[in-house]
């Protein structure tokens, strides 16, 4: 009994270790294994920003007083607005914005320090360039705490409501506290999906797959054997983009270490599920990177990384119960930023494991078939 179960894993570690021969031995693809995560981190961590930090805007002040110079002085010294235009008249304003000079066009009335004089309501037309609408969105917000600073430093505007706002896991609101994080599980998901997926149609594609018929490997042999080394791809590629996040980007940890990872193994067993699938249906690498491609675009798309589950149509909210990166960025973020505990985080288990007990099982009948 104890021979059988040696000889077993014995197999096995021969199986793994030709796996990780055919991925590492290559230069080549050592590379493509680290520096596409190295890269995409640092891209996404610079350029995927929804942080408004610079503002272009244009203004049209006819009225020319104190009080106009004194708010449009206030705009300029934020450190946000760059003013990039002194308009003269109105019919500037559609050329500003027709041609992305500006993203705001700030109006202020002739009777503007008149009406303020005499302790009247005086609006100033602020116009925002709509094609982008959460850039505009948060310009417009800008602005108008900018007036409002204006009008209890100028005027000591009364206000008998005041909201105190906390910002509970992001004090500092930067979009790259919610992104990076998010990364950890969506950029190792397209690497170790891909590898997974590639490993029999490779063998079929270079002609070794039928070797496997007469090696004493069962399909439970093949089946961890080709799983075991994407998922340790699919963890160290997510090192990689954790060691980026904590001392790049200085993005604190509040969580467990322990508990993150093991959310990691979880989440790549159940990609690694759906990779093998794919693997075992498809005749050649060319059929299994078509299938790869057409599923990450989805899962990206229904995992809550750039628009949030609960804003989707409740016909996609459901499909996204199949799509493991949905709870793999869920259980990341709650970890990593809020510090979560497992009894908080248990039920983005559930639906990882039970996707890994459905497709583990369908690559394994599926290599059986193959293999009889």
């Amino acid at each position: 009994m104890m021979n059988s179960i040696l000889s077993w894993f014995s197999y096995l570690g021969c199986l793994v270790k030709k796996e990780f021969l055919t991925i590492f031995s290559d230069p080549a693809n050592r590379i493509i294994l680290i520096a596409p995560a190295l890269m995409q981190a640092l891209i996404f961590g610079y350029a995927a920003s929804y942080d408004v930090n610079h503002v272009d805007y244009a203004v049209l002040d006819l009225s020319k007083g104190q009080a106009s110079t004194a708010l449009i002085a206030k705009l300029d010294g934020s450190g946000i607005f760059r003013r990039a235009e002194t308009l003269q008249n109105t019919d500037q304003i559609k050329r500003a914005v027709d041609d992305r000079t500006a993203l705001a066009i700030i109006t202020i009335p002739a009777d503007f320090e008149q009406k303020l004089n005499q302790q009247q309501a005086s609006p100033i037309q602020v116009i925002l360039d709509g094609r982008n609408s959460s850039t505009a969105g948060a310009a417009g917000s800008y602005i108008a705490a900018v007036v409002s600073q204006f009008n209890q430093q100028q005027y000591g505007t009364a206000v008998p409501v005041r909201i105190e706002t906390r910002i509970w896991y992001n004090p500092n609101q930067e979009s790259r506290w919610g992104l990076m994080p998010s990364l950890i599980a969506a950029l190792s998901m397209m690497q170790t999906l891909l590898l997974s997926a590639l490993s029999v149609a490779r063998e079929r594609e270079q002609g070794t797959f039928d070797q496997l018929l007469v090696t004493p490997y069962t399909p439970m042999h093949i089946m961890i054997g080709k799983a075991l080394p994407p998922i340790f791809v699919g963890l160290l590629q997510s090192t990689i983009i954790l060691l980026i996040i904590l001392f790049w980007f200085q993005i604190p940890m509040n969580g467990s270490l322990g508990l993150l990872y093991f959310g990691l193994l979880s989440f790549n067993i159940a990609v690694v599920g759906v990779g093998l699938s794919i693997s075992a249906i498809s005749l050649n690498m060319q059929q299994a990177m078509l299938w790869t491609f057409l599923l990450i675009m989805p899962l990206m798309l229904l995992s809550g990384l750039l628009t949030p589950v609960q804003n989707m149509p409740e016909i996609l909210q459901i499909l996204t119960y199949i799509n493991p990166l949905r709870f793999g960025i869920d259980l990341v973020q709650r970890v990593y930023l809020e510090g979560a505990h497992f009894s908080q985080v248990k039920y983005d288990f559930v639906p990882m494991l039970v996707l890994a007990l459905v497709t583990l099982p369908l690559a394994a009948w599926l290599f059986r078939n193959r293999l009889s």
